[in-house]
């Protein structure tokens, strides 16, 4: 939806504990996976330290992952997207150095965020209607075992849409065996505070239940402009493992965050202003341009539960089920007037009472309010016969996005009297309907099944050969007065996927995989959009789906103080849905245009090398070629795009790492350096290459005091402090005047842009009890 979401996810019934210790009964009568005397085989590859910037790997696919041992020494306020910037292929474009807010996005191959799959302990994260995710509203990161990110092939499992862009996959730390805690205290730049504390119960008596729960508590200024951001965010997990290998467990997040959305300039603006094009710090009569008026506020609360369990040496099951609630606010200003106004088609001919307004105007807060409830599970049956180990699981998912535009009063200095933007405080007519610009509710319903067979052809060769059939079905309602009522769109997609897997000896692997993914258009494509009583925006069930194959070609080495992979990868895109920000009656809502074909090929690297305990080196690169294969259709005519390169698609991008800890000092760094990105379809509008330097430093101060874990560190953000775009916000067709295919000239419109963070320090006490 617009720079925000209105994700949330709920509570699961009471009575948890006692289920958890129910469930370990059904599959301790089934017995072990293992082998008959009961323990399992296991050979280590590769360096036993934890402290490498590249786990060993043995998908057959592109996959890289960051621990919490690379994760504990950087700055505890960054989100997912920051921490896995530097893993090939992942372009963040941050507007914020904390990761408060919500202006900021993640690409990966060229491809936008709301391509890219997101999981939580297996539970979907993306938005239900626009398939973006927030990453300010994850998990805090002292919680956060583990993030992987498959460049290029989600797991067919996954239950996920729109995922050509790869997945990326959060797995929360467990509750520790032991009582215990940890408190985290920060101080940084711009007035930053941060407070964390988390307590671990340890195992609960003879339950065999393990939990922990955990609070943050986060405020900073904004770095750019006036105005600053809020942040609360609760965790917790309670776990229950028995038997070999089976677990079943519980996770809970809450967030609640006020944030700031930075004004994202045009190439003219930045030029003119620099870091000075910011939201106003007073508010004068008249201006909807105050700071206040673009403050988001967003509750959300997630419940995910996987179960695992082991019904034999052949048989296994596995579950996620999951619950999403979530209700924000993406507010703007702007100004509405007492008569001459419209909802949907209908004039109204009586005037709207405004306070506060001067000769019939009045500034407003203009409300894009969302609340969206989800709910869903997906399951799997896992069979080994032989050489085959064959996977058969179904995936539902059931949601609704209640999405309003309505109208809140400010009062003389400016602040909102709701910043909420709930309707028993807006704007109403004279016969007392809500006054509203879009109004609309969507429920969408998934229903998915794959069937996969993974099969063992000799000890070194392995394929993988599965079915993935996806059905997207939207009914929804425009509850504006006008020709569009109902709305429905019902879409199904095959999605065939192979793979191959040879291992060259003990080190060395070589893989191969062919994936299919497609997505729909999101939901704001099916709505009219009206403008003093004039249909402005067509709304369609008829748009195509985006479809694409994909390929890749790797090589991995594992070694006990180098490793590597080398991955050649090519997609073809039919329909390629392009992600962009448009102006809806002054909301800035994510939107995507219909590029045509699309052609990408590259090659993506990572090296981690250890020279000593304690010591990791780590580079990435990709090289990316991308190719409109079509002309873009505008106005009845088409731009002449084919041949060009693709927008958000920086061709080259470098990264380097380095972690230290001898015991007592550690520190880690963190450079990467982003390639010249087009703008526009027409590429007649570009941002230069830029890099970006993250430091920290710090001290292991256990046995100074006693023998608990303490840790003081500092951590430099962006330390060399670049004046740079970061990274395409809004695109467009073309900047500039640009002649069509059949003699059309199709006016320029300018793209907008984020602006690369500021620097900023942040100093953090860590103690453990």
């Amino acid at each position: 939806m617009k720079t925000g979401n209105f994700r949330t996810i709920s509570r699961l019934a009471l009575g948890l504990p006692a289920l958890l210790a129910a469930v370990p009964a059904l599959a301790d009568e089934a017995g072990s996976a293992d082998g008959a005397d009961g323990k399992a085989d296991i050979r280590v590859i590769g360096h036993p330290d934890p402290e490498g910037l590249l786990p060993d790997q043995t998908a057959p696919k592109a996959i890289s992952a960051i621990s919490s041992d690379f994760i504990v020494k950087q700055a505890p306020t960054l989100n997912a997207f920051q921490l896995v910037n530097l893993l090939p292929g992942a372009n963040v474009s941050s507007s914020d150095p904390y990761g408060l807010s919500t202006s900021s996005s993640l690409t990966m191959r060229g491809l936008g965020q709301d391509q890219i799959g997101v999981l939580m302990e297996g539970a979907p994260q993306n938005d239900i209607g626009y398939f973006y995710a927030y990453p300010s509203q994850f998990a805090d990161a002292e919680n956060v075992r583990q993030i992987a990110l498959a460049q290029g092939a989600a797991s067919i499992d996954a239950p996920v849409v729109a995922a050509a862009g790869g997945l990326l996959s959060l797995t929360l730390d467990d509750p520790k065996a032991e009582m215990g805690g940890l408190v985290n205290l920060s101080l940084g730049s711009y007035d930053a505070r941060r407070a964390f504390v988390r307590f671990d119960t340890g195992t609960l008596g003879a339950s065999g239940i393990k939990a922990f729960i955990s609070y943050s508590n986060n405020r900073a200024d904004n770095w750019r402009g006036a105005g600053f951001d809020k942040r609360q965010h609760v965790d917790a997990k309670l776990l229950r493992e028995w038997g070999e290998g089976n677990r079943a467990a519980i996770a809970f997040s809450y967030n609640d965050a006020k944030t700031s959305t930075y004004a994202s300039p045009s190439l003219a603006d930045w030029k003119a202003y620099g870091r000075g094009y910011n939201y106003d710090k007073q508010y004068s009569e008249g201006s909807t341009t105050y700071w206040r008026l673009y403050r988001a506020p967003f509750r959300n609360f997630y419940v995910s539960a996987p179960i695992h369990l082991n019904l034999g040496d052949r048989l296994a099951f596995d579950t996620t089920a999951y619950l999403q609630f979530g209700h924000g606010n993406a507010p703007y200003g702007t100004q509405l007037t007492t008569t001459g106004n419209y909802l949907g088609t209908e004039e109204l001919t009586q005037p709207i009472t405004l306070p506060g307004a001067v000769d019939g105007t009045a500034t407003v807060l203009g409300n894009w309010t969302g609340k969206q409830r989800r709910v869903g599970d997906v399951s799997k049956l896992t069979v080994t016969a032989g050489a085959h180990t064959l996977t058969a699981g179904l995936w539902f998912d059931y949601g609704t996005d209640r999405v309003t535009q309505s109208y809140t009063s400010i009062d003389a200095s400016g602040h909102p009297l709701d910043q909420w933007g709930y309707q028993s405080k807006a704007i109403r007519t004279a016969d007392g309907r809500l006054l509203a610009y879009e109004n609309a509710r969507t429920e969408t319903v998934t229903k998915g099944f794959f069937v996969a067979d993974s099969i063992a052809v000799t000890p070194r060769l392995g394929v993988e050969l599965g079915f993935k059939g996806v059905d997207v079905l939207r009914n929804g309602r425009n509850y504006l007065p006008g020709p569009q009522d109902k709305v429905r769109r019902d879409s199904f997609a095959a999605l065939p996927r192979a793979a191959v897997h040879y291992t060259l000896d003990e080190r060395q692997q070589l893989f191969a995989n062919v994936t299919t993914n497609f997505r729909t258009p999101n939901e704001f494509a099916l709505y009219n959009s009206y403008y003093a009583g004039e249909l402005v925006s067509q709304g369609t069930s008829g748009l195509k789906n985006e479809y694409s194959v994909s390929e890749e070609l790797g090589y991995r080495y594992i070694g006990p103080s180098l490793s590597f992979s080398l991955t050649a990868f090519h997609y073809h895109f039919r329909n390629r849905q392009v992600a962009t920000v448009v102006n809806s009656g002054g909301a800035l809502v994510n939107s995507t245009i219909n590029g045509g074909s699309q052609t990408s090929y590259g090659l993506d690297g990572e090296i981690d090398y250890r020279p000593a305990r304690g010591v990791s080196v780590y580079l990435s690169g990709e090289y990316l070629h991308t190719r409109q294969d079509d002309d873009l259709a505008v106005g009845g005519d088409y731009l002449p795009t084919r041949g060009k390169r693709a927008v958000a698609s920086p061709q080259f991008q470098f990264a380097m790492g380095t972690t230290y800890d001898d015991g007592r000092l550690f520190g880690s760094t963190a450079l990467k350096y982003v390639g010249r990105q087009y703008a526009t379809f027409m590429n007649d509008e570009s941002i230069k290459g830029y890099a970006t330097l993250d430091l920290s430093i710090g001290v292991h101060l256990a046995g100074l005091i006693d023998a608990q874990r303490m840790d003081l560190r500092l951590n430099a953000i962006n330390v060399t402090n670049p004046h740079v775009l970061s990274g395409v916000q809004a695109i467009t067709a073309n900047a500039l005047d640009t002649t069509a295919r059949g003699g059309t000239l199709i006016s320029g419109s300018a793209p907008t842009y984020y602006v690369g963070s500021g620097r900023a320090f942040v100093a953090t006490l860590s103690r453990a009890f």
